[in-house]
């Protein structure tokens, strides 16, 4: 008796106590799958490592535009989009958007919709209130300059006044003074008198002599006081009477342009708050809102629109950014192009990643799908966002589902149908199945393990292999009920056949759970939870197929025997004889006549398997998890099993081939003393190397979209002049780039422009300038490899003195991820192909006293695995999250067919006659049930084939393959392999019973 027969025994004696043990723990445990999570985000996929550490830096200390935001690309499509039609028809476009309340309730405040309507919009705008102004701003100026002289020499004249009337009156004072000496003096001479005035005064009065001593005379003769008064007028202002008769009509003068002037200064106030407002409406219509910019597009003709262009695509125009709008072959000279983009920008919450959105971004972006749907001016419109992508991996997840559950579970019934020929057994096996599902799933809510892309495959998985211990249960159990040497009742037959198949179904769990668990050390986390989840999984199937369903079989064959009198008695699948029986024993057939020229075959065919296996690739990008549009047909199947459209893998194509991808964008962050000569050469230089590699997006005006500190000076420069001056006078070489007081022009530039330049460098807290960094658009269809390649060997350049320079983003990232799925496949290879050596030759050494049979059990399996690579390789499938896992779990699969066939090689030769005929039977007795568990497990992962994700279908496909390579491998290689093992180290007896022929050699019949 083996050690383990008694716990196979326990089963059969106590069917009722286990059946109701095993009925609590499916409550209890089925209890968790109520809570399970979904996750479809690709960011799950990626390890800790340093590009994504210095990826969060950057989020956490950078103003990064994705800061809480992501946008949506709307791509439209025409004979011309450029035409006034379809520009006007793009503003009506983008006022219905912000119209519906889904998506306006997610827009950014500012610039929610942008692209090349509105930038032609805004710079006709611009352009008219521009040239307008500027007129304005000229007559301005004329009309300033024309005061402001007019108005100085209008005050020097009025000095001149002042003056010549103080000089007249200081003369007026004179010409009386000299009166009144005449007067005192009568003997003071006239002419004297007055010469002394004229020769102390500045004032021409040489011709007034005459007028001056006719009034001295008056005063000398006056007798009175109005004589003396007519006396002095006329000596005085007699005298200089033509004087202020000029000085009075000089001020009157001035007086009238004064009046002139003033009238000038108000026309000039009135024209100086005219240009005041123009360059406030100027400004505000920097951004003019929709309907300003609808209603100045349709006031316009084509050729007002053309001109516009013109000017937004010429060279030395301030909307470079027009070209991030344009495919990317677009010819700016030729005025028509078949497609532009659209960017709509939204807030999130922060929540998402790559592959996954909120689901306010998901709902905007189907509300916009179904918008743009409906437009009726001839126009296509492509819409794509993470929404779209979240929603079609969601919808791609559950169409998946809803197809390969029903068809695995239909598939199964059907294999079993034709297998059993018995409604009983049928549905026991498919209880069974429900069983182990809900144990499996029930344990995913308790682990708190979500449901991703990955565990669609766990129940097609289950489904295959579980039915796989009920088929190698139900057939022994057939076999001892028909074999005269048992005991043939129900529990007895249970009884022997339990003990006789059971070890090696602890054997086959033991070696797939360590198939699954080498996923552990994987770097990704959803491949652990997967070896996780299937492992577990796996070990329910042995506990309900080796304890639940036997017990219910005895219960329920007593019960139908007992009570009905049926005969339940079955043949087993496979052992009847006739042409089916001779297909199975071909191997045994071959084993007997040329032994060692099957192992040799074998031998070459891995070899060539081996070749092709190096040449295998790896894919992880956002494609491989999008579907294709499936068939119409499936779109017309029944109810829940009927598929959606999917469009967004064609819609990332056309992106990815014509336009500037939001989303695809490598990073370069450099760390380190930021603000010296050195490092903006540097970054300088760096830039020109990014413009220069393949994954790089050039636009159509021939330039990458590079952004970092330098093109950050560069466009405030452009755009303040203060800061301009502070930029040229830190360029002493004139080579673009500052190379002193970079302390003073940071400081300038953060002051000027926070937001740009916060987006480019990072300031501590202590004021020190820590890190720069380079954005660098690349090509969308660019592969993760190339743009991974060309990102370090930039950073390289960046590394040293005191400079640390690192790539990263998610193209990198993802590379990173397809770097740890070949780490996966060689390690998880290795990890289970020692593991399950070590655990068979030390099991088949404790229970059948021989650990080489161990070693040949699996080395048709570790043919096998080199069968598989090579078949990826002839296939054109590529490694990925699914297909990442194949070597393991060939191994772990695989092995249980040699298992079953070699624990009952072993069990015959204990009671055949030889060799030969214990190898028959076990080969035609065993490989019934290997081949019913094979056609299934086939069946079951072939229908993954139908499901929408395609690393599914590929999953599906090639492990089918590995199942129909290992059943071929123990049914065919393993016998001869078992011969050769009799021969050299087999049990000493079946030498003397009968000796093993040479190769080619046919033995005699029995």
């Amino acid at each position: 008796m083996g050690r383990l027969d008694p716990l196979f025994e326990a089963v059969t004696e106590h069917s009722r106590i286990v059946i109701a043990l095993m009925l609590i723990l499916t409550v209890i445990v089925g209890a968790g799958a109520g809570s399970i999570d979904q996750s479809s985000s690709l960011d799950q996929f990626q390890s800790d490592t340093e590009e994504s550490q210095k990826l969060s830096y950057i989020e956490s200390n950078f103003s990064t535009d994705s800061e809480n935001t992501t946008s949506t690309q709307l791509i439209v499509r025409d004979d011309n989009v450029l035409d006034k039609e379809t520009l006007v028809g793009i503003i009506e476009l983008e006022q219905r958007l912000q119209a519906n309340e889904t998506v306006s309730k997610t827009l950014v405040e500012n610039n929610s919709v942008v692209g090349v309507s509105n930038i032609v919009a805004t710079a006709a705008i611009q352009r008219e209130i521009g040239g307008e102004l500027q007129q304005k701003a000229a007559r301005f100026e004329r009309l300033n300059a024309t005061v402001t002289e007019e108005s100085a020499q209008l005050e020097r004249e009025r000095v001149a006044l002042q003056e010549r009337r103080t000089e007249l009156n200081d003369t007026a004072d004179r010409l009386q003074g000299a009166l009144d000496t005449i007067r005192a003096d009568r003997n003071a001479d006239i002419r004297t008198q007055f010469e002394q005035v004229q020769a102390n005064s500045s004032v021409d009065i040489s011709d007034d002599y005459a007028t001056f001593e006719t009034a001295a005379e008056q005063l000398r003769n006056a007798t009175s006081r109005d004589e003396i008064e007519a006396a002095y007028t006329q000596g005085t202002q007699g005298v200089l009477a033509d004087q202020f008769t000029a000085l009075r009509q000089r001020g009157a003068e001035l007086e009238d342009r004064g009046q002139e002037l003033q009238t000038k200064a108000t026309e000039l106030k009135e024209l100086g708050q005219e240009v005041a407002s123009l360059q406030a409406e100027l400004e505000a219509n920097a951004n003019p809102s929709l309907d300003t910019q609808l209603e100045q597009l349709r006031s316009m003709n084509q050729s007002e629109i053309d001109a516009t262009l013109s000017l937004v695509f010429g060279s030395n125009s301030d909307s470079g950014g027009a070209f991030g709008f344009m495919p990317t072959s677009f010819d700016p000279d030729s005025g028509s192009a078949n497609a532009t983009m659209l960017i709509v920008s939204h807030t999130t919450d922060g929540s998402g990643g790559a592959g996954a959105a909120p689901d306010r971004i998901v709902d905007a972006q189907l509300a916009m799908q179904t918008i743009t749907s409906d437009t009726d001016d001839g126009s296509d419109v492509l819409v794509f966002g993470v929404g779209i992508i979240s929603d079609e991996i969601n919808r791609s997840m559950a169409d998946s589902l809803a197809i390969v559950g029903p068809l695995a579970l239909l598939f199964v019934v059907l294999a079993l149908v034709i297998a059993y020929r018995d409604f009983v057994d049928i549905v026991l096996g498919v209880f069974g199945i429900g069983v182990v599902l809900v144990w499996t799933f029930g344990f995913m809510g308790w682990a708190e393990i979500p449901f991703n892309q990955m565990m669609i495959a766990v129940p097609v998985l289950l489904i295959g292999l579980s039915i796989d211990y009920a088929i190698h249960i139900f057939m022994r159990h057939r076999e001892e009920r028909n074999n005269r040497h048992t005991a043939s009742d129900v529990r007895g037959a249970m009884r022997v056949g339990l003990v006789g198949v059971g070890v090696a179904l602890l054997f086959v769990t033991a070696t797939t759970v360590i198939g699954f668990l080498a996923n552990l050390t994987s770097p990704i986390p959803p491949i652990k939870d997967f070896g996780v989840v299937s492992a577990v999984g796996i070990s329910a199937a042995m506990l309900v197929f080796g304890a639940l369903v036997p017990a219910l079989k005895i219960e329920i064959d007593e019960f139908l025997e007992g009570r009905f009198d049926l005969d339940r008695k079955k043949e087993a699948f496979g052992t009847g004889g006739g042409r089916f029986g001779d297909v199975l024993a071909a191997g045994a057939t071959a084993a007997r006549k040329a032994p060692y020229v099957v192992i040799v075959l074998a031998l070459l065919v891995s070899a060539g398997g081996a070749y092709g296996a190096a040449q295998v690739d790896t894919s992880f990008n956002q494609e491989d998890f999008l579907a294709q549009d499936p068939p119409e047909i499936t779109k017309d199947l029944p109810g829940p099993l009927a598929t959606s459209d999917y469009t967004a893998k064609d819609n990332l194509e056309y992106v990815n081939e014509n336009f500037l991808r939001e989303d695809s964008q490598a990073q370069i962050l450099v760390e380190g003393d930021i603000a010296n000569a050195e490092t903006l050469r540097k970054l300088d230089a760096a830039r020109s190397a990014a413009a220069e590699k393949d994954s790089v997006q050039v636009l159509s005006n021939g330039e990458p979209d590079i952004q970092g500190p330098l093109s950050v000076m560069e466009t405030v420069a452009a755009e303040n002049e203060s800061f301009n001056a502070t930029f040229q006078n830190a360029d002493t070489d004139g080579d673009g780039v500052p190379d002193r007081n970079l302390d003073e022009v940071y400081a300038q530039l953060f002051e000027t422009a926070p937001d740009q330049a916060g987006g480019v460098i990072y300031q501590s807290e202590d004021g020190d300038y820590a890190a720069a960094r380079l954005v660098i658009s690349v090509k969308g269809g660019a592969s993760s490899t190339a743009v991974t390649e060309d990102m370090r060997a930039i950073a390289g350049d960046i590394n040293g003195n005191g400079l640390e320079a690192t790539a990263t983003g998610q193209t990198i990232l993802f590379k990173i991820v397809q770097d740890n799925l070949l780490q996966t496949v060689i390690e998880s290879l290795i990890i289970t192909l020692i593991a399950v050596v070590a655990f068979l030759m030390l099991t088949y050494r404790l229970t059948e006293g021989s650990a080489t049979l161990g070693f040949v059990t699996i080395l048709p399996v570790i043919l096998s695995v080199s069968w598989i690579l090579g078949t990826m390789f002839v296939l054109g499938i590529p490694f990925n999250i699914l297909t990442g896992m194949i070597t393991s779990l060939t191994v772990g699969l695989g092995v249980a067919y040699s298992i079953h066939l070699s624990e009952r090689y072993n069990q015959e030769l204990e009671r055949a006659d030889s060799m030969w005929e214990a190898m028959q039977t076990s080969v035609t007795g065993t490989g019934g049930a290997l081949l019913g568990s094979a056609a299934t497990t086939v069946g079951g992962f072939g229908v993954l084939a139908f499901a929408i994700l395609p690393p599914l279908q590929q999953f599906g496909i090639i492990t089918g393959i590995t199942i129909i390579y290992a059943f071929l491998a123990s049914v065919l290689v393993l016998p001869s392999l078992l011969v050769v093992w009799t021969r050299y180290v087999g049990p000493d007896e079946m030498e003397t019973v009968e000796s093993t022929p040479s190769a080619g050699e046919v033995p005699a019949e029995d």
